[in-house]
């Protein structure tokens, strides 16, 4: 059986090249509206906040991240699946696509536009 080396990074965690892109998130539920942007020190280092209209009961939260995740990136929901943190604020989501690609529209929504 081959060897899994771990894919090429850029230095901050984010894939340089195609396959899955690994994201970290926190998630606020139950606020006003569902907003997705801004940047949060978590234990997967930083990651970008999402806030859900839903409430963090029977997983709906995390149901809602993941729709609201799908539609940031300009994905369709399939793409992007739960990976850790089914019970917690701070998850990681898988997204399947151009990895570059959509490593570039998450840095832009957790850290703001460059320049």
């Amino acid at each position: 059986m081959p060897e899994r080396r771990p894919a090429p990074t850029t230095g901050q965690g984010v894939p340089t090249g195609a396959g899955p892109l690994t994201v970290a998130v926190r998630v606020k539920p139950s606020s006003s509206r569902t907003r997705v942007g801004g940047c949060f020190d978590g234990p997967h280092g930083p990651a970008l906040v999402i806030a859900v209209h839903a409430p963090a009961v029977d997983g709906r939260a995390t149901e809602a991240a993941r729709r609201a995740l799908a539609d940031a990136l300009g994905v369709r929901p399939p793409a992007v699946s739960l990976r850790a943190g089914a019970a917690s604020r701070d998850k990681l989501f898988q997204v399947e696509g151009a990895a570059a690609e959509l490593a570039a529209v998450v840095r832009r929504l957790r850290d703001g536009p460059a320049g």
